[in-house]
């Protein structure tokens, strides 16, 4: 029987850091994506993806706040819908020429996702999701004193460490996730719960969107569980997992036990605005079902899958 594994990809990996974030660029990096999903196909995996959008909604965001004097701005929740349709659109596009090319006859389907939050969820008093360019602390403290961005430091030690931050609730549920194990079922591969997923709360018999960015990886986590997925695969831009980080006795962190990770997490080895919640959603994934999580890199994948690299968190 073929594995499901759920596949989350960071924004930057569309769009990359030092890029504009054309579409010709991002249609670049999305089909070099593709094409290694689409060998992940080929090697015998059923697959669902998710994707992240932190630089795509705040450019979008930019774009909101710019033009706020010629057309309305739109809230945080519509822009996290019209970033799914963007970037699912692309991966559509890519993955279907890509399986085309391959010979094969594979269907590949974006569903505009929605997830539950509380709307109590205390990230909306404190903010802690990172969208958009980087900035130095220069221009991160001009963007608060005249457009009243909230902004943190979230990769010390570099000339631009700073972001805005928005709120990012912690994601309770999938609104859409049975007609997402529909599209499983059929054979589709399947591009959900794009940018965390639209936040929405519950209001009766109603949802009701809610501004914010939930954190694609927490939600790779409750998509992953909702669908029965065999692997949770959380792609990033380095081949492992660090621990001392930028330090010269840096490390990679290889086949370990969940409690062992734990162990690290708690040492505060995984910044927060990067490694943190992919390490603390592949715990929560592994401690849930018991089966296993992967961190590693786009272009390993596939050995990271067959156990030859990659940070791999088991029970």
């Amino acid at each position: 029987m073929k594995e499901l594994v759920v596949i989350a990809l960071g924004g930057n990996a569309i769009k990359q850091a030092g890029e504009e974030g054309t579409d010709q660029q991002q249609f670049i990096n999305i089909d070099i994506a593709s094409k290694q999903i689409v060998k992940l196909s080929q090697a015998g995996y059923k697959l669902v993806v998710t994707h992240g959008n932190g630089p795509q909604a705040g450019n979008l965001l930019i774009q909101q706040e710019e033009g706020k004097s010629l057309v309305p701005a739109l809230p945080l929740n519509v822009v996290g819908g019209m970033t799914q349709g963007q970037i699912g659109y692309m991966f559509q596009n890519r993955l279907q020429n890509n399986f085309s090319l391959a010979g094969k006859n594979v269907s590949a389907v974006s569903l505009v996702t929605q997830v539950l939050v509380d709307k109590d969820d205390p990230d909306f008093q404190d903010p802690s999701k990172p969208v958009g360019p980087f900035y130095t602390k220069e221009e991160a403290a001009d963007l608060r004193d005249n457009k009243g961005y909230i902004v943190k430091e979230v990769k010390p030690g570099v000339e631009k460490s700073w972001r805005r931050v928005v709120p990012s609730p912690e994601p309770k549920d999938i609104v859409e996730k049975d007609a997402i194990n529909a599209l499983i079922a059929s054979g589709v591969v399947t591009i959900a719960c794009g940018g965390g997923g639209i936040p929405v709360k519950q209001d009766g018999k109603q949802i009701i969107g809610i501004e914010g960015v939930i954190d694609k990886d927490k939600t790779g986590n409750v998509l992953a569980q909702s669908v029965n997925a065999d692997v949770l695969m959380i792609l990033t831009d380095v081949e492992n997992a660090l621990i001392n980080y930028n330090k010269p006795n840096q490390e990679a962190v290889g086949a370990v036990t969940v409690d062992e990770m734990q162990k690290l997490f708690d040492e505060g080895h995984f910044l927060g605005g990067s490694m943190g919640p992919k390490v603390e959603a592949a715990m929560r994934f592994v401690r849930a079902t018991g089966k296993k999580a992967i961190i590693t890199s786009l272009d390993k994948a596939e050995d990271a899958l067959a156990g030859k690299t990659g940070t791999i968190i088991s029970a």
